[in-house]
């Protein structure tokens, strides 16, 4: 799983080809720590398809301010280079999921 910070942030997310799933977390947290293995089981799942990486918001501030991330674990839904939706708190797997799968649809259906 990738782990995002402030410096790779534009190129791996914002200038990124695929759809990216990142989730805002921090070590601290325990909602974090319960979506954790979740958001890492749709990273291997969907792996090819989409990015799905992680961002500590305690080392990278700024981003988490940047999308106006107030709680956390927030999970930010990108596709070409913009958001295309967001989650916040504990959300199911199948949430997710069905997030996911809608921003992959778009693509094909250009």
């Amino acid at each position: 799983m990738l782990e995002l910070t402030r410096d790779n942030f534009e190129s791996e997310v914002l200038k990124s080809d695929k759809p990216v799933v990142v989730d805002f977390w921090a070590t601290w947290c325990m909602p974090c720590k319960m979506i954790a293995p979740v958001i890492e089981e749709i990273g291997k799942e969907y792996h090819g398809k989409c990015k799905v990486c992680k961002l500590n918001i305690d080392d990278a501030m700024g981003v988490a301010t940047r999308f106006g991330v107030m709680n956390i674990p927030t999970v930010i839904f990108f596709k070409d280079g913009s958001e295309f939706t967001r989650m916040v708190g504990v959300v199911s797997r199948d949430n997710i999921v069905k997030k996911v799968e809608e921003m992959l649809s778009l693509g094909l259906e250009e």
